[in-house]
């Protein structure tokens, strides 16, 4: 189902069942896979891997280029997943180099306005709400929830299951498992509700919080020096492994 209104290049992959909405734009070089939706006004650019089942709202820009200014004109490239969702005016650029794509993996929901930028690479289940902003380079772990008008500084990593709170600045990177919000945003505790909503049992939970009094609230002590003060039990714990091992290998810090 093609709208007779719909541009699409003859070096553009369609795959089968897609609907293409009235006044749409498809470039060569885009595949598009099977059981897409493309209501109206969308545009599909550049070296573009689109998996199936995808929805697109009026007047998404995806695979546009890097806006980095590095960026020479180079053939760069973007791969999406399937099941994810792109509401109105959602934009995601493709790589500043050859051989780095963006990424965006599967199911997926990007809503109005919001916007991934160059080199970022973002796991399966994200939520970015209206107007959540990812600058270049920035990595987003499963499950996350980026809320509206939230803007993530460039390099920074957003750890699994987190949640940012409403105009929040993000600047260094977001624990797993935690609820940041502010500006510039520090943490406000664990994200209790989002976990025990995607079955986490309660003795990780109760893990969890303990393991967060040691590390984020005893604010006379760094984080290496908080790590130490866990319990040698309590980081056998698989959640609390993955929230240690987060922290140590962060480069541009953790927010606390």
């Amino acid at each position: 189902m093609i709208h007779p209104t719909a541009i699409i290049s003859p070096r553009a992959e369609l795959g089968s069942d897609v609907e293409i909405g009235p006044y749409c734009l498809i470039e060569e070089n885009v595949t598009l896979g099977d059981r897409c939706k493309l209501h109206s006004h969308v545009v599909l650019q550049g070296h573009s891997e689109i998996g199936p089942d995808n929805e697109f709202f009026p007047f998404s820009a995806i695979g546009t280029k890097s806006q980095d200014l590095k960026y020479e004109g180079e053939p760069t490239s973007l791969i999406i997943g399937q099941h994810n969702v792109f509401r109105e005016n959602a934009t995601i650029h493709r790589g500043t180099l050859p051989g780095t794509p963006t990424r965006l993996g599967s199911h997926n929901l990007c809503l109005a306005y919001s916007h991934i930028a160059h080199d970022c690479q973002v796991g399966d289940h994200v939520i970015l709400s209206n107007n959540g902003t990812l600058a270049g380079h920035v990595t987003v772990q499963d499950y996350a929830i980026i809320s509206g008008l939230t803007a993530v500084h460039q390099f920074c990593q957003v750890g699994a299951h987190s949640i940012t709170g409403g105009i929040s600045k993000i600047i260094q990177d977001i624990p797993p498992f935690t609820i940041v919000d502010g500006n510039p945003a520090t943490v406000r505790g664990i994200n209790q509700v989002g976990l025990q909503r995607r079955g986490f049992s309660e003795e990780d939970i109760r893990a969890l919080r303990k393991a967060y009094k040691k590390l984020f609230l005893k604010k006379d002590h760094n984080l290496s020096e908080a790590i130490t003060l866990v319990d040698e039990d309590l980081k056998k714990n698989p959640q609390v492994a993955k929230l240690i091992a987060f922290i140590g290998q962060s480069e541009r810090g953790i927010t606390r």
